[in-house]
């Protein structure tokens, strides 16, 4: 049963097939525990993708996390695009701040062919204005638009990993939090991309110079 993750807003979401699979949950979340989640959210200061392991996080956010690998929400998704995921494993990481595109962060891209099915959560209390949105996009253009979904707490956007699902960030430089889980094909690539995440978590909080930081996988755009 679900608590934090609002049941009626994901069940009645519509799936949308153009440009790719997606369904855009607009309030996902139970606006009462809205306090408890951040609060215990993490406070994270640089860009890129962070394991769970390697950032700090009170109750309330462990217990949507808890929620969001729980088999009530796989099983709305599984329904949703038709699909099974119970044999696949998740990984779950967490943003929490965006840098420059040209420092390789928010650039158009399709996600990893290891993944499945991807799910964005943001968490971002009265978000203004346009910049830090995602575009899910009919192309690699960033004006070739389908819809932009503003990074504003409770919003979730899902959709079907293909060799066409384009998707970006308008630029922005500054705090903005979102979670993503993923149904990827296999274990190994679990431990493989963790591992690349707290690599580059261990680098920044040690302040590596940039052109040992610029040698590290780019970790994405959400």
């Amino acid at each position: 049963m679900l608590h934090l993750l609002n049941e009626s807003a994901l069940g009645s979401a519509p799936l949308r097939r153009t440009p790719y699979e997606h369904v855009l949950v607009e309030d996902s979340l139970n606006r009462t525990y809205e306090a408890s989640i951040l609060a215990d959210a993490p406070r994270i200061r640089a860009t890129g993708s962070f394991a769970l392991s390697s950032v700090r996080y009170g109750p309330g956010f462990a217990a949507l996390i808890a929620e969001l690998v729980d088999e009530p929400f796989r099983r709305i998704i599984e329904s949703k695009f038709g699909i099974e995921l119970h044999q696949y494993p998740t990984m779950v990481t967490v943003r929490g701040y965006c840098g420059r595109e040209r420092d390789g962060d928010g650039y158009i891209h399709t996600d990893s062919r290891n993944k499945i099915v991807t799910v964005l959560l943001y968490l971002n209390a009265g978000w203004a204005g346009g910049a830090g949105a995602l575009r899910v996009l009919r192309s690699r253009d960033i004006d070739d638009c389908a819809l932009e979904v503003a990074p504003e707490f409770g919003r979730m956007l899902i959709f079907r990993r293909c060799d066409h699902s384009w998707h970006a960030r308008v630029p922005y430089e500054g705090p903005r939090l979102n979670l993503q889980l993923n149904w990827v094909e296999s274990r190994a690539y679990v431990r493989r991309e963790l591992f690349k995440h707290r690599m580059s978590a261990f680098a920044k909080h040690f302040t590596l110079p940039r052109r040992i930081l610029g040698r590290l996988p780019r970790l994405g755009a959400s």
